[in-house]
C-alpha cells in the first residue's frame, strides 16, 4: 500500500485528504510535507465521547414486560389463559412421557460394590458416559423407562452388588419460536419440557381479533410434529406433551368462524368453531353453559347484506344451527305465576303470604288478623319499585341543584368568592343527600279504591299500633317523642322539644301521617293524630332565589320520601 501511495501525485493526496477532513500539513510549496497513516489503529477518543468513567453507559434492554391486564377482561373465550402465570410457571420434571433428548441432565447414584454420585449430561450421541460402564444411549427413552435403561447397562458390567438409581435432572434449555397470530411474536427461551402454554404466555397469548384457539401447530422445519385445540385443554383438561427442540416453530393459525353469546350464561363470550361445520345451539350450549333460569334464545344473523333476528325455546333450539358471526343471547321468558307480600306490625296472623300474581289489598287484607291495638285504616305499604323510583327523581333534583349552585353568576369580586364557598357548602350537601335511602311508602287511602291496588312481588304490609305518640324531628332543639292530646297545636308539640333551633320564621312544618300522607302545618295548626310525625325543615340561607328555591324543594322532597330532614 505504501509503494502505491508513492507513485501518486502529491496534489492529489492532497485534495483528497482535504476531501476526507483530514489535515496534511504542506511544504513552501503547497505540496504535502507527510502522509497519514493508513491502517493504523488511532488510540485517541472519538469527537464528542468522555473518558471519564463517572459517566454511565447505556446498556440496551430486553424488551418490557407484558401488561396482561387486557387478556383478563377480553370478551373472547380462553384469552384469561393468559396472565402471566404460565410464563412464570416451569416444567414438571416428573413428566413420565417425556422423551428423553440431547443436553437433557440425568443424576445417577451407584452404591454397593461400586458408589459413585453423577450428574451428567446427554451428549450430541444421545449417550451418557458412566465410569467403569461406558456410553449409554438414553436419547429416545422415555423417563418412566430411564431407570431400567440404565440399570440394564450396569447390570452388563457389574454381575452383582452394585445397584443404581437414575432421574431426570432438567430437561434441555431451548429456545422456541413463537408467530403467527399471537400478540408478541418472538424467540422464546424455556425447556424441551415445557408446555406449549408457557411459550404462548410469554408471547402474551393469542391475538383476540385475529388468533385460533383451535388451530395451533408445532413445527419443526416443514414437518408438523403436533396440532393443538386449547378447547380441548380448557373444556377437558387434555394437553398433548411435545418435546420441543432449539428452533421448533409454535405457529397459531387465523381465527376461524365465531359466534358471540351475551345474557343468562356462565361464559358470556365469544367462541370460535372451524369454518368447515356448522355450529348447532346445543353444542354452543355445552361450551357457553345457560343459567337455570335462561328458558330461550335470540339468534341475530349478521351475514349477508340483512339483518335477522330469531327467537326459540331451548327446548327447541338444538336443532338451530349457527353461523359465522352470529349473535346470540340466553334470556328468560317467563309468566308471573304467584307473589309474595309480608305483612308486619300489629296483627295474629302469619307474615309471609303467598298470593296469585293478579291479587288485590283488599284480597289480602281479608286474610289478615287484626287485634285490639291494631290501627288498620292506617295500614303502610312499602313497595320496591317506589322506593327506587323516588331515588331517581331525587337524583334528578339533586343534579339540578348542583348545576345551579356551579353555574350561579357574580357581580363583584367579593360576590364570586361567597358564591364559591356557598357553592362549596351546598356540594357537600348534595354528596350527604344522595346517601339518603327513601323508604318506598305508597299513600293509601281509606275508600274502595284502596281495595282495588293490585299487589305486586316484593311488597311490605305494616299495620301501625295505637301508640299514643307524636314524634317531633329536624330543625328543633331536642327532638324527641312526646304524648299525643287532641287540644294541642303544632307548636306545643315544638314546644315540648325545646323549641326551634334557629330563630327565624324562614321554614318549613310537616306532619307525616302514618298512612303516608303528608300535610304542611304552622305554630297553631291542630289535626296532629296519634301516631304522627312533625318534620321541621331547617331555613335556608342563600342569596340566589333558584338556590333557595331547588334546597327548599329537595329538602321537602326528601322529607316525604325517606321522613328525613337533612340539615345544610
Amino acid at each position: 500500500m505504501s509503494q502505491i501511495l508513492q507513485q501518486v501525485d502529491p496534489s492529489t493526496l492532497a485534495s483528497v485528504a482535504a476531501s476526507a477532513g483530514v489535515s496534511v500539513p504542506t511544504t513552501s510549496n503547497g505540496l504535502p510535507a507527510s502522509l497519514p497513516a493508513i491502517g493504523s489503529a488511532s488510540t485517541a477518543p472519538p469527537a464528542g465521547s468522555s473518558t471519564d468513567p463517572s459517566i454511565a453507559r447505556v446498556t440496551p434492554q430486553g424488551p418490557p414486560q407484558f401488561d396482561y391486564r387486557a387478556n383478563l377482561t377480553s370478551p373472547v373465550f380462553g384469552m384469561n389463559l393468559f396472565t402471566g402465570t404460565f410464563a412464570r410457571g416451569s416444567s414438571s420434571r416428573f413428566n413420565p412421557d417425556y422423551i428423553v433428548g440431547t443436553g437433557d441432565r440425568i443424576n445417577v447414584r451407584l452404591w454397593g460394590a461400586y458408589t459413585a454420585n453423577l450428574s451428567l449430561t446427554v451428549d450430541p450421541g444421545g449417550n451418557i458416559f458412566l465410569p467403569s460402564v461406558g456410553a449409554v444411549n438414553i436419547r429416545g427413552v422415555r423417563n418412566a423407562n430411564l431407570q431400567s435403561a440404565v440399570e440394564g447397562a450396569v447390570a452388563r458390567s457389574f454381575r452383582r452388588n452394585v445397584y443404581v438409581y437414575a432421574s431426570l435432572a432438567e430437561a434441555e434449555p431451548v429456545r422456541v419460536f413463537v408467530t403467527g397470530f399471537v400478540q408478541r411474536p418472538g424467540l422464546y427461551e424455556g425447556t424441551s419440557m415445557a408446555s406449549l402454554l408457557h411459550y404462548l404466555d410469554q408471547a402474551g397469548g393469542i391475538d383476540p381479533t385475529r388468533g385460533s384457539f383451535i388451530q395451533i401447530q408445532v413445527k419443526r422445519g416443514e414437518q408438523v410434529r403436533a396440532r393443538v385445540n386449547l378447547y380441548e385443554f380448557m373444556f377437558r383438561g387434555v394437553m398433548p406433551l411435545v418435546n420441543l427442540a432449539d428452533g421448533d416453530v409454535i405457529f397459531v393459525g387465523p381465527r376461524q368462524n365465531t359466534v358471540s353469546v351475551a345474557g343468562l350464561a356462565e361464559n358470556a363470550k365469544i367462541f370460535e368453531f372451524p369454518s368447515d361445520i356448522k355450529l348447532s345451539s346445543a353444542d354452543l350450549a355445552l361450551m357457553a353453559r345457560p343459567l337455570a333460569a335462561a328458558t330461550n334464545m335470540r339468534v341475530t344473523r349478521n351475514t349477508g347484506v340483512v339483518r335477522n333476528t330469531e327467537y326459540y325455546a331451548l327446548s327447541d333450539a338444538a336443532s338451530v344451527t349457527l353461523g359465522n358471526g352470529d349473535e346470540v343471547e340466553f334470556t328468560a321468558d317467563k309468566k308471573p305465576g304467584t307473589i309474595t307480600v309480608r305483612v308486619e306490625g300489629e296483627h295474629d296472623s302469619v307474615q309471609e303470604y303467598v298470593m296469585p300474581y293478579g291479587s288485590r289489598l283488599g284480597e289480602l287484607l281479608q286474610r289478615v288478623q287484626f287485634s285490639s291495638r291494631s290501627v288498620p285504616e292506617n295500614i303502610q305499604l312499602f313497595r320496591t319499585s317506589v322506593q327506587r323510583r323516588q331515588k331517581e327523581m331525587l337524583e334528578v333534583s339533586l343534579k339540578a341543584l348542583e348545576s345551579a349552585a356551579l353555574n350561579a353568576r357574580s357581580g363583584t369580586s367579593e360576590e364570586a368568592r361567597l358564591r364559591a364557598q356557598e357553592s362549596e357548602m351546598i356540594l357537600q350537601w348534595v354528596d350527604r343527600a344522595r346517601k339518603v335511602t327513601p323508604v318506598g311508602q305508597v299513600v293509601l287511602g281509606n275508600g274502595p279504591e284502596r281495595d282495588g291496588l293490585q299487589l305486586e312481588n316484593g311488597d311490605r304490609l305494616r299495620v301501625p299500633g295505637k301508640d299514643g305518640l307524636v314524634l317531633i324531628s329536624g330543625d328543633v332543639l331536642f327532638p324527641n317523642a312526646v304524648t299525643w292530646e287532641s287540644s294541642t297545636s303544632v307548636g306545643g308539640y315544638i314546644a315540648s322539644a325545646g323549641g326551634y333551633s334557629q330563630k327565624s320564621s324562614a321554614r318549613r312544618i310537616v306532619i307525616a301521617h302514618q298512612n303516608g300522607s303528608f300535610d304542611s302545618a304552622e305554630d297553631n295548626s291542630r289535626g296532629v293524630r296519634p301516631g304522627d310525625e312533625i318534620l321541621v325543615l331547617p331555613k335556608i340561607d342563600t342569596k340566589s332565589r333558584q338556590l333557595f328555591k331547588d334546597l327548599t324543594q329537595i329538602l321537602y322532597q326528601i322529607a316525604v320520601s325517606a321522613r328525613v330532614v337533612l340539615a345544610l
